[in-house]
């Protein structure tokens, strides 16, 4: 039981939920302004193939990570014109944009690299792994955060500083008041699309990151279709935490590590197919006992009002 339970499981798990967490946050500014965004897995999925390709070719991880932004929030920009402007069905369009992410990227591995299923370049380096002098020397904290990439660093500063923008600024309040009821506030002079498209445009940073840590921090590759439902289950945790950054950040908590426990389990010789199912079959039972009804009758308004 010690082996299984340890501090490199809980910084396996940090490693993991990183995608995660800023997938939800994505998903949480979008619920904020009334926009039920289904699309996060498509968008990590072009984020984890933008940032390989910006590696390959522009040599530097930093050039990479700006590419991955640049594609997906063309990506975002689509869907946001076609939910707001063409007042499209928002689950319809999340659903189109999954689709068209999973076959551009396979078509694009093709016409690229001429490789099938997968691309690997051993001249390509990954993030890097911040090990900081004085914190590693602490007994329980250092392990833990030994070895982690600046991603993961950020994602949690971004949570706190969403949840400083929600609750104790002026526009952050204004933006909430935006998805709360969208004609009260466009009486008071908010300009509501404007928050909507500013929402949507930071999902698609956020989940730029979330697939760069995806294809450049666990591992140093693509995969087709690697992002393997984790933008599906970053939407669970953004009900779960009811769009609220700390809530979101606990529930991406819960499914990182299990998604850690996963992949222990696979080194005590149980199936891989059972270990793999775990995080998945945790975020149905997630499902079952923690309902966030506002946020589904979001939906369902949303769903309503494009017919």
């Amino acid at each position: 039981m010690e082996q299984l339970f340890d501090l490199a499981l809980i910084n396996s798990a940090l490693r993991v939920l990183t995608p995660i967490l800023l997938a939800a946050l994505g998903g949480a500014l979008c619920s904020r302004v009334g926009l039920f965004n289904v699309g996060l897995e498509g968008f990590m999925l072009l984020g984890a193939f933008a940032a390989v390709v910006g590696n390959h070719f522009f040599g530097n991880v930093f050039y990479a990570i700006l590419f991955a932004i640049a594609i997906v929030s063309i990506f975002s920009f689509i869907f946001a014109y076609l939910s707001i402007n063409l007042q499209a069905n928002v689950i319809v369009v999340g659903i189109a944009m999954n689709a068209l992410a999973a076959g551009l990227t396979t078509f694009s591995l093709r016409a690229i690299f001429d490789v099938k299923g997968a691309f690997y370049d051993n001249t390509m380096v990954g993030l890097p792994k911040w090990n900081i002098p004085i914190i590693e020397d602490i007994p329980v904290i250092g392990p833990i955060l030994a070895g982690l990439t600046p991603l993961v660093y950020l994602s949690f500063l971004i949570a706190g500083l969403m949840w400083y923008y929600f609750y104790r600024t002026k526009n952050g309040f204004r933006f909430l008041a935006a998805g709360e009821n969208p004609l009260a506030a466009k009486s008071v002079g908010i300009r509501v699309r404007r928050y909507q498209y500013g929402a949507v445009l930071a999902s698609g940073v956020l989940c730029a990151l979330a697939g760069a840590q995806l294809s450049l921090g666990q591992v140093t590759m693509f995969t087709e279709g690697m992002t393997a439902g984790r933008g599906f289950i970053a939407l669970v945790a953004t009900m779960l935490g009811q769009s609220g950054p700390l809530g979101v950040t606990a529930a991406s908590l819960l499914f990182g590590f299990m998604d850690a426990l996963s992949i222990r389990f696979q080194g005590l010789a149980l199936p891989t197919h059972f270990t793999q199912m775990l995080p998945y079959v945790v975020t149905i039972l997630a499902m079952f006992f923690f309902k966030d009804k506002s946020f589904q009758q979001d939906a369902l308004k949303q769903g309503s009002s494009s017919r």
